[in-house]
């Protein structure tokens, strides 16, 4: 079982993407690249920045924490980039 991470990446036009992964540097740079293993929502939105990432566990923990992160207002996501607020506490709610 691999350990699994919930990334948030910050577009040209401030938009954040959240997604998941078992090595977040690997994404990040996939996204990136441009090519067909990006997201598509991301092609074309360059130059992108990695803003956040953390460590979440196995694959259904973190798909879970992904949709629940994607379902967030953009000024909590914000919150969360900027390290204001931990993903626990945003989550609790």
């Amino acid at each position: 079982m691999n350990d699994w991470s919930l990334y948030l990446v910050r577009t040209c036009m401030n938009t954040l993407y959240t997604g998941i992964t078992t090595d977040v540097e690997r994404r990040f740079l996939e996204h990136c690249s441009g090519g067909s293993k990006g997201a598509r929502y991301l092609r074309g939105k360059g130059p992108l920045s990695l803003v956040w990432h953390e460590q979440v566990g196995s694959k259904s923990e973190a798909s879970k924490l992904e949709y629940r992160v994607k379902k967030l207002c953009k000024s909590d996501k914000e919150r969360l980039a900027a390290g204001l607020i931990s993903l626990d506490v945003l989550l609790k709610r």
